[in-house]
């Protein structure tokens, strides 16, 4: 498409897409179809702050239905969302994400969940045998709710609301299965708060595409100097509030995203969420 001929959005488009990897895509790849989902998704917002007003129990109906249009692994369905909306749930939840101010706040609240418990109970119903259970199962329905979620992401976004995803909800694993009542091969995956935007929000740099878009063959050629300028670039569009471990790993004159992920997993994180797995019923083999 001629230069000449852009439309504001998707010129829209382009800046937001320069400004979360660095570099300026050709303008001329721009479809003038579906650009409104395209200028979603170039321009993703992460919400943490919410307005008071809540969210329609039929418009976050109709969302979770969005969601589940997604595809599925060989229309296989493996995931199912959870709304969570009794007050005493909620305040558990929160209670055991005390960091997230957002989770106290946030109108509405979901989670996805990787179901593979729905397969094994057609075999039985239909007297078939269910040769399958191994680690497949675990993987396909995890991928199931994990594509969910990102097409929930951008049904609330197209709706004119925002929301983040919470993983933290596997930290604790067994009180939540608890908690939502989840039988034998069902684990919660992650959870979503959503409602109306209290603020813009930002964009989220990302890694550069010459680091993360490949053709044919994967490479880490130049990967190094790669994250080293996507660490420059980040901390001048978002600079760190905060040092993470400073008792432990000192103050950095430099720290950048990548210094941030290094301390962050320098800690053991939920190493026994393989063992709830495997006590819900799944096998690792």
């Amino acid at each position: 498409m001629p230069e000449q001929t852009r439309t504001a959005e998707q010129d829209q488009i382009i800046r937001d897409l320069a400004e979360r990897f660095g570099t300026t895509l050709r303008g001329g790849a721009l479809p003038g179809a579906g650009a409104s989902l395209l200028a979603h998704m170039a321009g993703h917002r992460v919400h943490r702050r919410f307005e008071k007003r809540p969210v329609p129990d039929d418009l976050l109906r109709l969302l979770c239905a969005c969601a589940l249009s997604a595809p599925s692994k060989s229309d296989l369905q493996q995931r199912d969302i959870i709304v969570v909306d009794d007050p005493e749930i909620r305040a558990r939840i929160a209670e055991r994400t005390p960091r997230m101010t957002w989770m106290h706040e946030a109108p509405a609240f979901v989670v996805f969940c990787a179901n593979g418990r729905r397969l094994p109970q057609i075999a039985a119903w239909r007297d078939k045998p269910f040769p399958n259970d191994h680690f497949d199962l675990l993987f396909n329905s995890i991928g199931d709710a994990a594509i969910a979620l990102a097409w929930f992401q951008i049904a609330v976004e197209s709706a004119g609301l925002g929301g983040c995803p919470i993983s933290e909800i596997r930290n604790f694993a067994d009180d939540l299965s608890e908690w939502l009542d989840l039988p034998e091969r069902v684990i919660p995956y992650a959870g979503f708060c959503l409602g109306w935007p209290a603020e813009p929000g930002q964009i989220s740099p990302r890694l550069p595409l010459e680091a993360t878009l490949h053709r044919n063959r994967f490479s880490e050629a130049g990967l190094q100097e790669q994250i080293d300028s996507y660490d420059q670039r980040r901390a001048a569009l978002q600079p760190a509030t905060r040092q993470r471990a400073e008792a432990r790993w000192g103050h950095s004159d430099s720290y950048g995203w990548s210094e941030d992920k290094a301390r962050q997993y320098a800690e053991p994180l939920r190493d026994a969420f393989g063992a709830f797995v495997r006590g819900k019923g799944f096998s690792m083999e």
